[in-house]
């Protein structure tokens, strides 16, 4: 059982290490459910913050197309808050989630 619960840690903090690659590897080589549900629980959350990476990446472009497209005469502080606002977001989530992966692979090993 001691082995399970290594994996189970070391697939939530591969989020410093490989955040993909070590979930989907304990996922496919073992064969405890448990193992499987702390992977993919892992997995899931090392990808929240890529797919919000993206988001806001997404809104960085958006934003400053609209801001030489609708007034070319503004200074721009529209653009400078709302990416400011999408960073500081990005930053305070994958922050927690960092966080909530430590507690989790501490939860585990108990």
């Amino acid at each position: 059982m001691e082995n399970q619960k290594v994996l189970s840690a070391f697939s939530y903090l591969s989020i410093f290490i490989a955040p993909f690659v070590v979930p989907l590897i304990v996922y496919f080589v073992s064969k405890d459910s448990e193992v499987k549900r702390h992977s993919i629980r892992a997995l899931i959350s090392h990808l929240i913050p890529l797919v919000l990476g993206f988001i806001f990446f997404a809104i960085f472009i958006f934003s400053t197309m609209s801001l030489n497209t609708f007034d070319p005469s503004s200074n721009g502080n529209t653009f400078i808050i709302i990416w400011f606002a999408s960073f500081a977001i990005y930053l305070l989530v994958s922050l927690g989630i960092v966080i909530w992966n430590i507690v989790q692979a501490v939860r585990v090993i108990r």
